[in-house]
């Protein structure tokens, strides 16, 4: 048994990034998945404690990835069912938080039962789901009171050089609040859920030389050899254009949530059961979030469905 890790294609012996050399050949799955544990942003304690809404809640997340924002949500006191499509991800997850069920998940049904957790967090891949079929597995498994949580990172694109950052990714801008397929327009349309809370948090990750090319990777690491190559130093060279050497930069982001309260529907269960009564007693702290005694001028647009 030894302590010492295996050899990372993506690291020269020194331990500084590497690009160029055909490097985008050697990258698999793995490897990305190290280089998204490295690369991408954290998640604030703010934001999942607004994602969680309550204490010691069961928390069933999708799209846990590596666990960003599973091991925060630990932190809080969460008991975290994690899940991803992708298994290498989940290798990652395991290694830095061993003990954690986690499970592997690509859109059917989830693993829980009917009725068993707390809250559902999506991270960063809602709106790709087939909705169809999601939300009502999602309705499925919270407990009357239960909330289904959304989240996903922005960066701040306000700002030029982030801006030019994100052309150099690749990423595109996410749908409009009121487009077709935006999580808004999704949740505020489907029948098995309630009113849609929203809100955002500032977040800042701490990028270097090494860090800015895990970042790139995690992004573009579905490029072929040459083309992966190439993205790789053009991130270099705009490291070097606009970093500070080995103070790094501080690379701003928008956290962004939405939660919204489950309505169960006939015939969501295995026992043909709904669920359509107010939530138990044992479900207020997280209930006061959601309903309303009518004093609020937000409800008093209510859609009668």
């Amino acid at each position: 048994m030894t302590d010492e890790q295996p050899p990372d294609p993506t690291r020269s012996p020194d331990h500084s990034p590497v690009v160029g050399a055909g490097v985008g050949a050697r990258v698999g799955t793995r490897v990305l998945a190290r280089a998204h544990e490295r690369g991408r942003p954290e998640f604030p304690r703010a934001a999942a404690d607004w994602l969680a809404a309550g204490e010691a809640r069961t928390v069933l997340e999708l799209g846990a990835g590596t666990g960003k924002l599973t091991r925060v949500l630990l932190a809080a006191g969460h008991d975290v069912h994690a899940c991803d499509p992708d298994e290498a991800m989940l290798e990652v997850l395991r290694d830095t938080l061993p003990g954690v069920r986690a499970s592997t998940w690509s859109g059917g049904d989830l693993p829980a039962a009917d009725r068993s957790v707390d809250v559902v967090v999506c991270v960063d891949t809602f709106e790709s789901l087939d909705h169809e079929r999601a939300l009502p597995e999602i309705a499925r498994v919270l407990k009357p009171g239960g909330h289904l949580a959304v989240v996903h990172h922005e960066r701040d694109e306000r700002i030029p050089w982030v801006r030019r950052l994100g052309r150099l990714l690749g990423t595109t801008a996410r749908r409009a609040v009121d487009e077709p397929g935006s999580t808004h327009e999704v949740l505020v349309h489907s029948t098995l859920f309630s009113f849609v809370e929203e809100s955002s948090f500032k977040s800042w990750q701490d990028v270097n030389r090494e860090t800015v090319v895990d970042l790139a990777r995690s992004h573009l690491g579905g490029r072929d050899e040459d083309e992966l190559d190439q993205a790789l130093a053009e991130v270099v060279a705009f490291y070097d254009e606009f970093g500070r050497g080995m103070d790094g930069m501080q690379l701003p982001y928008v956290v962004r949530g939405h939660r919204t309260q489950v309505v169960h529907q006939p015939g969501l269960f295995a026992d043909g059961g709904a669920l359509g009564e107010l939530p138990e007693p044992e479900d207020a702290a997280v209930a006061g979030s959601f309903l309303s005694d009518g004093t609020d001028t937000d409800m008093l647009l209510i859609d009668f469905r």
